[in-house]
């Protein structure tokens, strides 16, 4: 009769169990959290925003003595694209579609105005005014309106990201979209509508307050 031969059982060590147990316990969490079918546990690693910004500072004010006459809403799609010399775009460079939305006043300054530039005869029936030629105000870009369509970046592109924030990533995109947007409202006539904007206005105070023929004419 023969004796079975017992082979030796190896033993596992016990940070391995613990490692396994840990595993385990995690992936029935987060299970749980991704099923709702634990109470409790979808907030157990939700994340809570606080806005730690101090109070806004008034450096200056400024007197406005300008008529806003005439405002424009443009968009304009900005496709920038960024090469490296000698590597392929898959390795280094960058693509970015952006949608870009902004507003362009047209304004008529009228705190520069002389002595001259507004005559009115003896009898307050007729008026003349001189004023400068409307002007066009900075682009506003409005950030809610405006994003992103895609972003291709190469793989060290992408690398860096992983180890750097940049807040700036999208500042190059958005000035182009607000140097489209001024180079637009130049070419819509913007300007042309804020002057007949502010004659009528101006035709219209000035004939309320008795004045017959009122005459307003742009220059400079």
């Amino acid at each position: 009769m023969t004796t079975p031969v017992k082979r030796p059982t190896a033993r596992v060590p016990g940070w391995v169990k613990a490692l396994a147990a840990t595993v385990v316990v995690l992936a029935v969490l987060f299970a749980g959290i991704r099923l709702s079918v634990l109470p409790g546990l979808k907030d157990l690693f939700g994340t809570e925003t606080r806005d730690r910004s101090g109070p806004a500072l008034l450096e200056s004010i400024q007197d406005i003595s300008r008529y806003d006459a005439a405002s424009g809403n443009f968009q304009v799609v900005v496709d920038l694209e960024k090469d490296t010399k000698f590597l392929p775009d898959a390795v280094r460079g960058s693509r970015t579609l952006y949608v870009g939305a902004g507003t362009v006043d047209a304004y008529v300054d009228l705190g520069g105005l002389k002595e001259g530039d507004v005559r009115a005869d003896e009898d307050r029936t007729s008026a003349v005014l001189r004023l400068p030629r409307a002007r066009l105000g900075t682009p506003a870009l409005d950030v809610d309106r405006s994003y992103a369509v895609s972003k291709q970046r190469g793989l060290l592109d992408r690398l860096g990201d992983l180890f750097s924030d940049n807040p700036n990533s999208e500042q190059a995109v958005q000035k182009l979209a607000v140097r489209h947007i001024r180079e637009a409202a130049e070419e819509s006539g913007l300007t042309a509508r804020a002057e007949a904007n502010t004659r009528e206005m101006l035709q219209g105070l000035l004939r309320s307050l008795g004045f017959e023929r009122v005459r307003v004419t742009f220059a400079g």
